[in-house]
């Protein structure tokens, strides 16, 4: 699954249980438009019937909802990027404009998008973390 869309998934279901949500919202909306204009009536009442599950999620404290809510999410986007690529830097600007920013500090580091290409050849050896990486041997 594309990486921006797993990031603007989870920041989406994140940030629906902020006090920020309602402009966060209205920015989903307005590029679910752009997107799926024949769905652009029916997003804004899907992203209110999900507000109300994620809250109730997470006062029950139950994060298996809240991870099979955010894996339709992650699907719903990654099949309009598989139609239209184009709009992945769209979904990638609201990600760092409208999500990201709706997040408590904590949460928005769980949703950076981190992309690492490598080539290695012959006998060489490629390392990569997103973050901490211990190596030890050789």
């Amino acid at each position: 699954m594309d990486p921006i869309v797993l990031a603007a998934g989870s920041a989406l279901v994140s940030a629906m249980a902020t006090d920020g949500w309602q402009q966060a919202r209205d920015a989903v909306a307005t590029w679910w438009r752009r997107a799926r204009p024949e769905r652009a009536d029916s997003v804004g009442a899907d992203l209110d019937m999900l507000r109300a599950q994620i809250v109730a999620a997470r006062a029950d404290a139950d994060g298996d909802a809240e991870r099979a809510l955010a894996g339709v999410w992650h699907l719903r986007l990654q099949q309009i990027l598989e139609d239209e690529p184009t709009l992945a830097a769209e979904l990638q600007q609201l990600l760092d404009d409208h999500l990201a920013p709706a997040l408590p500090p904590d949460e928005r580091v769980q949703v950076r998008s981190v992309v690492m290409k490598a080539d290695a050849r012959d006998s060489s050896r490629v390392y990569m973390a997103g973050r901490d990486q211990h190596i030890t041997g050789s």
